[in-house]
Order: C-alpha cells, then structure tokens, then sequence
C-alpha cells in the first residue's frame, strides 16, 4: 500500500474516533462553556489532520486557500439562506469540498462552517454536534468521490442520506438537551417529529447538489489540475 493511502486511512480514521471520543466528552462534561472547549478540540484535530495529510510542501497554501474559500462559501451560504431554516446550499458547498479535495478537507469545512457561523447564529453545547455532523457529512463524500462525481443520482441519494445522517446526530442533541440521560424512546420521538423538517433539508440538499454539480464541480477540476492540489 503506498504511503499516501496509509496517511489517508490514518487521516480519517483519527478524525472519526477522535471527534466521537471528544463530543462524548462533551456529553460528559457539559456544564457551563466546556462545550466551547470541545468545538476547539474538534478544530484544531481537523487542522491537524489536513497538515499531517500534505504531501508535497508547495501545495500546502494552495491547498488551504482553496479549502478556505470553500468554507467562506459554505459558511455565507448558511447566512444568505438564514430565513429558511432548512433550505440552504451549506451542506451542498460541505459535499463539494470533500469531493474534490479529499474527506480531511471535507471534515474540516463542515466542522469550520458549523462553528463560525455559529458567531452569528449563536454558539452553545449544540455546536460540537453541529461540527461532528457536517464534518462527518463532508468526510463520507471524500470517501465516496468516485460515485458521487460520475452519478447525478448517487449524488442525489448522498444528499438525502446527509440530511438523514444530519437528523440522527443532531437529535441526540434534542434529547440530551431536555433532559439529563439519554431515552431512546424520547430519541425515537425527536427523528419524528423532525421529519418535516429533515424532508425539507434533505430536498434542500439533492436541489443544490444537482445545481453546483456541473458548474461548481467543472471548476474545481480545473483549479485541482493547473495547480496540481
């Protein structure tokens, strides 16, 4: 196996436990502003990743720049948006980006654009959920590309499974939040009573996911293949 492939694996493997091991330690210590301490905790383990993940070291700034504006995209999407409460282009722009520049990338954008919107949406112990769903929604397209870039209709139920994903990581947030431990029952309740809302964000998802899929995608090939990212 070629030592890029290894990086890759450990990449996204390290992303995943870790970011789970640091929201259950959210879950446990959830008091007060320590939920402030694992939003950073999950930042700075994305940023991590994304440097150990470099290859060649003068891609290394193209490379940030480009998932930088990704997330500015994603991140202005969420405001523009922000009368609609589940129809927005974010998790579109969050998919696009692990597409095309891998599931760190992906994980990154998700995690950043859910925090630093939230400096205008209002932080609070439901941000490492937030940074954990659409970065692990970012992170899965990265490792699905292949389909996803080929099919208009894979990338279509990709959309409808990232909202589905989004709804069962964000109700356990429900759940915890009316009451101290967790009830099935209750959680079972909250998937529910969101399906409207899931609906939508999931149309939401599969509407814009088709709009950027030429334009958008076309390019990100482009920049990818002249500057070698």
């Amino acid at each position: 196996m070629e030592r890029s492939s290894v990086k890759k694996i450990i990449s996204i493997f390290v992303l995943l436990t870790g970011s789970i091991l640091l929201l259950v330690l959210g879950l446990v210590v959830f008091r007060e502003k320590r939920y402030a301490w694992i939003s950073f905790g999950i930042a700075a383990l994305s940023c991590i990743v994304i440097l150990y993940g470099f290859d060649r070291r003068h891609t290394h700034i193209r490379r940030v720049v480009l998932i930088s504006v990704m997330t500015a995209l994603s991140v202005a999407g969420r405001f523009l948006f922000a009368v609609v409460p589940a129809f927005k282009p974010m998790t579109a722009v969050i998919v696009m980006t692990g597409m095309y520049f891998g599931a760190e990338a992906g994980f990154l954008c998700g995690a950043f654009t859910a925090v630093l919107s939230n400096f205008y949406f209002g932080q609070g112990p439901w941000t490492p959920f937030q940074m954990v769903s659409f970065g692990t929604i970012g992170l899965f397209a990265g490792i699905c590309h292949k389909p996803l870039k080929r099919s208009g209709i894979a990338l279509s139920f990709y959309g409808i499974f990232a909202g589905a994903l989004y709804s069962f990581i964000m109700d356990i947030w429900t759940v915890l939040w009316s009451q101290s431990s967790f009830d099935p029952e209750l959680y079972r309740t909250a998937l529910l009573t969101a399906v409207p809302f899931t609906t939508l964000y999931c149309i939401s998802n599969v509407i814009f996911l088709l709009l950027m899929r030429r334009p958008l995608g076309t390019r990100l090939e482009r920049v990818i293949t002249k500057y070698g990212v």
